[in-house]
Protein backbone atom coordinates (compact mmCIF):
# COMPACT_ATOMS: atom_id res chain seq x y z
CA UNK A 1 0.00 0.00 0.00
CA UNK A 2 1.38 3.42 -0.95
CA UNK A 3 2.35 5.86 1.77
CA UNK A 4 2.71 8.87 -0.56
CA UNK A 5 0.38 11.54 0.82
CA UNK A 6 1.14 14.19 -1.80
CA UNK A 7 -1.24 12.93 -4.47
CA UNK A 8 -3.31 15.41 -6.45
CA UNK A 9 -6.50 16.50 -4.71
CA UNK A 10 -5.65 15.25 -1.25
CA UNK A 11 -5.79 18.72 0.20
CA UNK A 12 -8.37 20.06 -2.28
CA UNK A 13 -7.97 21.60 -5.70
CA UNK A 14 -6.94 24.99 -7.01
CA UNK A 15 -9.36 25.83 -9.81
CA UNK A 16 -9.05 28.25 -12.69
CA UNK A 17 -11.07 29.85 -15.46
CA UNK A 18 -9.26 31.24 -18.45
CA UNK A 19 -8.95 31.80 -22.19
CA UNK A 20 -7.03 29.65 -24.67
CA UNK A 21 -4.35 31.67 -26.48
CA UNK A 22 -2.34 28.91 -28.19
CA UNK A 23 -3.18 25.37 -29.32
CA UNK A 24 -0.19 24.58 -31.55
CA UNK A 25 1.13 21.88 -29.23
CA UNK A 26 4.62 20.79 -30.41
CA UNK A 27 4.01 17.36 -28.84
CA UNK A 28 0.65 16.85 -30.63
CA UNK A 29 -1.12 15.96 -27.37
CA UNK A 30 -3.94 18.47 -27.76
CA UNK A 31 -2.49 20.71 -25.07
CA UNK A 32 -3.33 24.43 -24.96
CA UNK A 33 -1.92 27.55 -23.35
CA UNK A 34 -4.45 29.23 -21.07
CA UNK A 35 -4.33 32.71 -19.57
CA UNK A 36 -6.05 32.33 -16.20
CA UNK A 37 -8.24 35.01 -14.65
CA UNK A 38 -6.91 36.30 -11.33
CA UNK A 39 -3.55 34.60 -11.85
CA UNK A 40 -2.22 36.06 -15.09
CA UNK A 41 -2.12 39.65 -16.28
CA UNK A 42 -3.71 40.76 -19.54
CA UNK A 43 -0.51 42.63 -20.37
CA UNK A 44 1.16 40.55 -23.08
CA UNK A 45 4.40 42.48 -22.70
CA UNK A 46 4.73 41.41 -19.07
CA UNK A 47 3.46 37.89 -19.79
CA UNK A 48 3.65 36.86 -23.46
CA UNK A 49 1.48 34.00 -24.66
CA UNK A 50 4.54 31.84 -25.29
CA UNK A 51 5.43 31.99 -21.57
CA UNK A 52 2.13 30.49 -20.43
CA UNK A 53 2.33 26.84 -19.30
CA UNK A 54 0.88 24.07 -21.44
CA UNK A 55 -2.46 22.74 -20.17
CA UNK A 56 -3.37 19.08 -20.51
CA UNK A 57 -6.97 18.48 -21.69
CA UNK A 58 -9.09 15.77 -20.11
CA UNK A 59 -10.85 13.51 -22.61
CA UNK A 60 -14.23 11.80 -22.03
CA UNK A 61 -14.42 8.08 -21.25
CA UNK A 62 -15.71 7.50 -24.80
CA UNK A 63 -12.13 8.00 -25.95
CA UNK A 64 -9.29 5.67 -24.91
CA UNK A 65 -6.63 8.40 -25.26
CA UNK A 66 -4.05 5.76 -26.13
CA UNK A 67 -2.55 4.60 -29.44
CA UNK A 68 -4.74 6.96 -31.43
CA UNK A 69 -8.00 5.37 -30.26
CA UNK A 70 -11.10 7.52 -29.82
CA UNK A 71 -11.46 11.20 -30.66
CA UNK A 72 -8.46 13.43 -31.24
CA UNK A 73 -8.04 15.97 -28.41
CA UNK A 74 -7.46 18.98 -30.65
CA UNK A 75 -10.63 21.02 -30.98
CA UNK A 76 -10.32 23.89 -28.54
CA UNK A 77 -9.50 27.09 -30.44
CA UNK A 78 -7.80 30.34 -29.52
CA UNK A 79 -10.44 32.40 -27.74
CA UNK A 80 -12.19 29.43 -26.10
CA UNK A 81 -13.11 29.95 -22.46
CA UNK A 82 -12.12 26.93 -20.35
CA UNK A 83 -12.31 25.63 -16.79
CA UNK A 84 -9.94 23.37 -14.91
CA UNK A 85 -7.57 22.84 -12.01
CA UNK A 86 -3.83 22.72 -11.26
CA UNK A 87 -2.69 19.18 -10.61
CA UNK A 88 0.54 20.48 -9.04
CA UNK A 89 -1.41 22.45 -6.44
CA UNK A 90 -0.04 25.81 -5.36
CA UNK A 91 2.88 25.62 -7.81
CA UNK A 92 0.25 26.22 -10.54
CA UNK A 93 2.42 25.20 -13.48
CA UNK A 94 0.55 22.05 -14.52
CA UNK A 95 -2.97 23.12 -15.46
CA UNK A 96 -5.55 20.56 -16.55
CA UNK A 97 -8.53 21.67 -18.66
CA UNK A 98 -11.77 19.91 -17.78
CA UNK A 99 -14.09 21.62 -20.24
CA UNK A 100 -15.01 24.67 -22.28
CA UNK A 101 -17.58 27.32 -21.34
CA UNK A 102 -19.95 28.84 -23.92
CA UNK A 103 -21.19 32.36 -23.49
CA UNK A 104 -22.45 35.44 -25.29
CA UNK A 105 -19.48 37.57 -26.39
CA UNK A 106 -20.11 41.30 -26.19
CA UNK A 107 -16.99 42.21 -28.16
CA UNK A 108 -14.65 40.76 -30.76
CA UNK A 109 -11.02 39.83 -30.13
CA UNK A 110 -8.51 42.48 -29.08
CA UNK A 111 -5.21 41.06 -30.31
CA UNK A 112 -3.17 43.56 -28.28
CA UNK A 113 -4.35 42.23 -24.94
CA UNK A 114 -4.41 38.92 -23.16
CA UNK A 115 -7.60 36.89 -22.62
CA UNK A 116 -8.41 37.17 -26.33
CA UNK A 117 -7.66 35.17 -29.45
CA UNK A 118 -4.22 36.48 -30.55
CA UNK A 119 -5.14 35.73 -34.16
CA UNK A 120 -8.32 37.79 -34.07
CA UNK A 121 -10.48 34.99 -35.48
CA UNK A 122 -12.71 34.06 -32.54
CA UNK A 123 -15.34 34.91 -31.54
CA UNK A 124 -16.81 35.32 -35.04
CA UNK A 125 -19.84 37.21 -33.73
CA UNK A 126 -20.68 39.48 -30.86
CA UNK A 127 -23.98 39.83 -29.00
CA UNK A 128 -24.83 36.28 -30.09
CA UNK A 129 -24.74 33.08 -28.07
CA UNK A 130 -21.90 30.64 -28.80
CA UNK A 131 -24.38 27.82 -29.43
CA UNK A 132 -24.46 26.87 -33.11
CA UNK A 133 -27.17 28.68 -35.09
CA UNK A 134 -28.43 25.36 -36.44
CA UNK A 135 -29.09 24.24 -32.87
CA UNK A 136 -30.74 27.50 -31.80
CA UNK A 137 -32.93 28.42 -34.82
CA UNK A 138 -33.92 31.85 -33.52
CA UNK A 139 -37.36 32.97 -34.69
CA UNK A 140 -39.43 36.11 -34.52
CA UNK A 141 -43.12 36.02 -35.43
CA UNK A 142 -42.58 32.49 -36.77
CA UNK A 143 -39.77 33.47 -39.17
CA UNK A 144 -36.08 32.63 -38.88
CA UNK A 145 -34.11 35.69 -37.84
CA UNK A 146 -30.55 34.45 -38.10
CA UNK A 147 -30.27 31.28 -40.24
CA UNK A 148 -26.98 29.45 -40.57
CA UNK A 149 -25.11 30.20 -43.81
CA UNK A 150 -25.09 26.53 -44.79
CA UNK A 151 -28.88 26.40 -44.50
CA UNK A 152 -29.26 29.47 -46.70
CA UNK A 153 -26.95 27.94 -49.32
CA UNK A 154 -28.76 24.61 -49.28
CA UNK A 155 -32.10 26.28 -49.89
CA UNK A 156 -30.82 28.56 -52.64
CA UNK A 157 -29.06 25.76 -54.55
CA UNK A 158 -31.86 23.18 -54.38
CA UNK A 159 -32.27 21.58 -57.82
CA UNK A 160 -35.72 21.45 -59.42
CA UNK A 161 -37.37 20.42 -62.71
CA UNK A 162 -34.92 17.64 -63.62
CA UNK A 163 -36.20 16.06 -66.87
CA UNK A 164 -36.75 12.33 -67.33
CA UNK A 165 -36.87 10.28 -70.55
CA UNK A 166 -39.55 11.37 -73.06
CA UNK A 167 -40.52 8.71 -75.66
CA UNK A 168 -42.62 10.01 -78.56
CA UNK A 169 -45.64 8.20 -79.97
CA UNK A 170 -44.85 6.42 -83.26
CA UNK A 171 -46.76 4.40 -85.88
CA UNK A 172 -45.37 0.93 -86.57
CA UNK A 173 -45.00 -0.62 -90.06
CA UNK A 174 -48.31 -2.49 -89.66
CA UNK A 175 -50.15 0.73 -88.85
CA UNK A 176 -50.46 0.18 -85.10
CA UNK A 177 -49.58 2.95 -82.68
CA UNK A 178 -46.74 2.65 -80.22
CA UNK A 179 -47.93 4.64 -77.23
CA UNK A 180 -45.79 7.53 -76.03
CA UNK A 181 -44.10 7.44 -72.67
CA UNK A 182 -44.21 11.10 -71.82
CA UNK A 183 -41.30 12.53 -69.89
CA UNK A 184 -41.75 14.11 -66.50
CA UNK A 185 -39.63 16.14 -64.14
CA UNK A 186 -38.63 15.70 -60.52
CA UNK A 187 -37.40 18.08 -57.83
CA UNK A 188 -34.90 17.73 -55.07
CA UNK A 189 -37.06 17.54 -51.92
CA UNK A 190 -37.48 20.64 -49.80
CA UNK A 191 -34.96 21.08 -46.97
CA UNK A 192 -36.88 19.77 -43.93
CA UNK A 193 -35.05 21.89 -41.33
CA UNK A 194 -37.45 22.90 -38.54
CA UNK A 195 -35.29 22.67 -35.42
CA UNK A 196 -36.61 23.56 -31.99
CA UNK A 197 -34.06 24.23 -29.25
CA UNK A 198 -32.63 22.21 -27.47
CA UNK A 199 -33.24 19.08 -29.56
CA UNK A 200 -30.69 19.51 -32.37
CA UNK A 201 -27.19 18.22 -31.56
CA UNK A 202 -24.78 19.99 -33.91
CA UNK A 203 -21.08 19.56 -34.58
CA UNK A 204 -19.33 22.09 -36.80
CA UNK A 205 -15.62 22.18 -37.60
CA UNK A 206 -13.57 25.31 -38.23
CA UNK A 207 -13.71 25.02 -42.02
CA UNK A 208 -17.47 24.42 -42.04
CA UNK A 209 -18.01 20.63 -42.00
CA UNK A 210 -21.30 19.94 -40.22
CA UNK A 211 -23.04 17.00 -38.55
CA UNK A 212 -26.58 17.31 -37.18
CA UNK A 213 -28.55 14.83 -35.11
CA UNK A 214 -31.91 16.54 -34.83
CA UNK A 215 -34.36 15.05 -32.34
CA UNK A 216 -36.97 17.79 -32.71
CA UNK A 217 -40.32 16.00 -32.14
CA UNK A 218 -41.98 15.06 -35.47
CA UNK A 219 -39.01 16.48 -37.39
CA UNK A 220 -36.18 14.08 -36.57
CA UNK A 221 -33.30 14.33 -39.07
CA UNK A 222 -29.69 13.29 -39.61
CA UNK A 223 -27.57 15.58 -41.76
CA UNK A 224 -23.87 15.53 -42.66
CA UNK A 225 -22.32 18.22 -44.86
CA UNK A 226 -18.89 18.91 -46.30
CA UNK A 227 -17.88 22.57 -46.57
CA UNK A 228 -18.21 22.35 -50.38
CA UNK A 229 -21.92 21.50 -50.09
CA UNK A 230 -21.65 17.74 -50.62
CA UNK A 231 -24.12 16.31 -48.14
CA UNK A 232 -26.36 13.46 -47.03
CA UNK A 233 -29.61 14.05 -45.20
CA UNK A 234 -32.16 11.61 -43.82
CA UNK A 235 -35.58 13.28 -43.60
CA UNK A 236 -38.22 12.76 -40.91
CA UNK A 237 -40.08 10.27 -43.14
CA UNK A 238 -36.92 8.25 -43.83
CA UNK A 239 -36.23 9.80 -47.25
CA UNK A 240 -32.49 10.08 -47.93
CA UNK A 241 -31.11 12.84 -50.13
CA UNK A 242 -27.52 12.91 -51.36
CA UNK A 243 -26.02 16.03 -52.93
CA UNK A 244 -22.55 15.64 -54.45
CA UNK A 245 -20.78 18.79 -55.61
CA UNK A 246 -17.86 16.94 -57.21
CA UNK A 247 -17.27 13.51 -58.69
CA UNK A 248 -18.79 10.35 -57.20
CA UNK A 249 -16.89 7.05 -57.07
CA UNK A 250 -18.31 3.76 -55.77
CA UNK A 251 -15.81 0.89 -55.59
CA UNK A 252 -17.16 -2.53 -54.57
CA UNK A 253 -14.84 -5.53 -54.08
CA UNK A 254 -17.67 -8.02 -53.78
CA UNK A 255 -21.32 -8.13 -54.86
CA UNK A 256 -23.62 -5.18 -55.18
CA UNK A 257 -27.35 -5.82 -55.02
CA UNK A 258 -30.19 -3.31 -54.94
CA UNK A 259 -33.97 -3.51 -54.57
CA UNK A 260 -36.21 -0.65 -55.68
CA UNK A 261 -39.92 -1.23 -55.06
CA UNK A 262 -40.97 2.07 -56.62
CA UNK A 263 -39.91 4.01 -59.71
CA UNK A 264 -36.39 4.87 -60.79
CA UNK A 265 -35.38 7.82 -62.98
CA UNK A 266 -31.85 8.57 -64.15
CA UNK A 267 -31.05 11.82 -65.93
CA UNK A 268 -27.49 12.18 -67.28
CA UNK A 269 -26.25 15.34 -68.95
CA UNK A 270 -23.00 13.78 -70.21
CA UNK A 271 -22.06 10.41 -71.64
CA UNK A 272 -22.89 7.05 -70.09
CA UNK A 273 -20.79 3.89 -70.52
CA UNK A 274 -21.40 0.38 -69.21
CA UNK A 275 -18.74 -2.35 -69.35
CA UNK A 276 -19.85 -5.88 -68.43
CA UNK A 277 -17.52 -8.88 -67.90
CA UNK A 278 -14.24 -7.00 -68.17
CA UNK A 279 -12.38 -10.20 -67.19
CA UNK A 280 -13.91 -12.22 -70.06
CA UNK A 281 -15.24 -14.89 -67.67
CA UNK A 282 -17.64 -17.35 -69.32
CA UNK A 283 -21.37 -16.93 -68.65
CA UNK A 284 -21.05 -13.49 -67.03
CA UNK A 285 -24.07 -12.32 -69.01
CA UNK A 286 -25.82 -8.96 -69.09
CA UNK A 287 -29.48 -9.89 -68.62
CA UNK A 288 -32.44 -7.53 -68.88
CA UNK A 289 -35.92 -8.83 -68.13
CA UNK A 290 -39.09 -6.76 -68.41
CA UNK A 291 -42.25 -8.07 -66.75
CA UNK A 292 -45.64 -8.40 -68.41
CA UNK A 293 -47.50 -5.43 -69.91
CA UNK A 294 -44.46 -3.17 -70.25
CA UNK A 295 -42.25 -2.11 -73.17
CA UNK A 296 -38.62 -1.32 -73.82
CA UNK A 297 -38.60 2.08 -75.53
CA UNK A 298 -35.41 3.46 -77.05
CA UNK A 299 -35.41 6.85 -78.74
CA UNK A 300 -32.45 8.71 -80.22
CA UNK A 301 -33.41 12.32 -80.98
CA UNK A 302 -30.51 12.80 -83.40
CA UNK A 303 -27.87 10.15 -84.01
CA UNK A 304 -27.55 6.44 -84.69
CA UNK A 305 -28.25 3.16 -82.92
CA UNK A 306 -25.27 0.87 -83.53
CA UNK A 307 -25.38 -2.81 -82.58
CA UNK A 308 -22.11 -4.73 -83.12
CA UNK A 309 -20.86 -8.18 -82.15
CA UNK A 310 -17.09 -8.58 -82.60
CA UNK A 311 -17.23 -12.37 -82.35
CA UNK A 312 -20.70 -13.85 -82.03
CA UNK A 313 -24.26 -13.85 -83.35
CA UNK A 314 -27.20 -11.53 -83.13
CA UNK A 315 -30.39 -13.46 -82.38
CA UNK A 316 -33.83 -11.83 -82.46
CA UNK A 317 -36.85 -13.93 -81.44
CA UNK A 318 -40.28 -12.33 -81.60
CA UNK A 319 -43.23 -14.10 -79.98
CA UNK A 320 -45.57 -11.98 -82.08
CA UNK A 321 -45.17 -9.80 -85.17
CA UNK A 322 -41.90 -8.29 -86.36
CA UNK A 323 -42.50 -4.81 -87.78
CA UNK A 324 -39.74 -2.78 -89.39
CA UNK A 325 -40.37 0.71 -90.73
CA UNK A 326 -37.58 2.55 -92.55
CA UNK A 327 -37.97 6.20 -93.61
CA UNK A 328 -34.88 6.10 -95.83
CA UNK A 329 -33.01 3.34 -97.64
CA UNK A 330 -32.74 -0.24 -96.36
CA UNK A 331 -29.41 -1.92 -97.16
CA UNK A 332 -28.53 -5.47 -96.18
CA UNK A 333 -25.03 -6.89 -96.74
CA UNK A 334 -24.38 -10.62 -96.15
CA UNK A 335 -20.90 -12.10 -96.73
CA UNK A 336 -22.15 -15.68 -96.36
CA UNK A 337 -25.42 -17.36 -97.30
CA UNK A 338 -28.89 -15.99 -96.66
CA UNK A 339 -31.81 -18.27 -95.85
CA UNK A 340 -35.37 -17.07 -95.53
CA UNK A 341 -38.17 -19.40 -94.47
CA UNK A 342 -41.80 -18.32 -94.49
CA UNK A 343 -44.42 -20.80 -93.24
CA UNK A 344 -47.33 -18.77 -94.61
CA UNK A 345 -47.67 -16.56 -97.64
CA UNK A 346 -45.30 -13.78 -98.62
CA UNK A 347 -46.30 -10.52 -100.23
CA UNK A 348 -43.77 -8.08 -101.64
CA UNK A 349 -44.89 -4.71 -102.99
CA UNK A 350 -42.50 -2.35 -104.73
CA UNK A 351 -43.50 0.91 -106.41
CA UNK A 352 -40.26 1.04 -108.38
CA UNK A 353 -38.20 -1.49 -110.34
CA UNK A 354 -37.37 -4.97 -109.04
CA UNK A 355 -33.87 -6.22 -109.88
CA UNK A 356 -32.52 -9.68 -109.03
CA UNK A 357 -28.90 -10.50 -109.84
CA UNK A 358 -27.13 -13.82 -109.38
CA UNK A 359 -25.04 -16.45 -111.14
CA UNK A 360 -28.13 -18.64 -111.09
CA UNK A 361 -31.72 -17.66 -110.32
CA UNK A 362 -34.04 -20.61 -109.60
CA UNK A 363 -37.68 -19.64 -109.27
CA UNK A 364 -39.03 -23.13 -108.49
CA UNK A 365 -36.18 -25.63 -108.23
Amino acid sequence: MTTDKNFSGRNGFIWFTGVVEDRMDPQYLGRVKVRCIGLHTDNKTDLPTEDLPWSQCVMPVTGASISGLGHSPSFLVEGSWVYGYFRDGETMQEPVVLGSIPGRPFELANTDKGFYDPNGVYPKYKDEVDTNRLAVNLKEDGSETNPHLSLTLRRSTRITAVPTADFDEVTAADGTTVTASDGDTFDQPEIPYATVYPYNKVFESESGHIVEYDDTPDNERIHTRHKTGTSTEIHPDGTQVEVIKGDHYTLVSGKRQALITGQSDLSIDGRHKLFINKSGTENNHYDIQIGANANINIQVDKGNINLVTVDGNINVNSGGDYNLKVAGNYTSSVTGNKTETVSGSKTSTTTGAVIHKGSTIDLNP
